[in-house]
């Protein structure tokens, strides 16, 4: 049920226009924290490096679900291979809206030249969960807020993070 509302979540962002268009993926500036999350001036999920290089919990955990889920086809630090794009590149110009809506549902390029295929992982709980986390790592590569490789120092898992991931991934059970 959880992931069901989540593509649907993600189908309903992407058939309303999205936050921002695809020409502009706005700016990244954090100018709001809601429990451990950062948004920009649209509300959009974005990342916060302190001063020492300290990174927001979502780009950490972003670098993590990115390098166990979406490296295998795009390359290490969202740099692209052979096989798929280079995602630090995309996130220049893809809203968030469109983030979501092409991992929940994929993307097919099919063309006489070429034959490129996504595959939807709105029915992956380790992808759907965390969404948010890969795009605000995605970004802050894309906008060169963060070098190649695992982030040195990170913030704390806010308890808010913690609750909303056990209710994702259906680990809501009393501890």
């Amino acid at each position: 049920m959880r992931k069901i509302w989540f593509v649907s979540a993600a189908i309903f962002v992407v058939a309303m226009g999205g936050v921002a268009s695809a020409e502009d993926a706005g700016d990244p500036t954090a100018v709001k924290s809601e429990d451990g999350k950062y948004l920009d001036k649209d509300g959009n999920p974005t990342f916060k490096v302190a001063p020492d290089g300290t990174v927001d919990w979502y780009t950490y955990s972003g670098f993590r679900r990115y390098h166990s889920e979406c490296h295998v086809c795009h390359g290490p630090d969202g740099m692209g291979s052979t096989y798929a794009p280079a995602l630090a590149n995309s996130l220049k110009t893809m809203s968030y809206a469109d983030f979501l809506g092409t991992v929940a549902s994929g993307r097919k390029n099919v063309n006489t030249a070429q034959e490129n295929v996504m595959p939807a992982f709105g029915d992956n709980p380790n992808v759907a969960c965390y969404m948010d986390d890969l795009y605000v790592y995605l970004r802050a590569r894309a906008n060169n807020a963060v070098p190649r490789g695992r982030p040195a120092k990170h913030e704390d898992k806010s308890d808010a993070y913690t609750k909303a991931e056990d209710a994702c991934m259906g680990n809501s059970e009393k501890k």
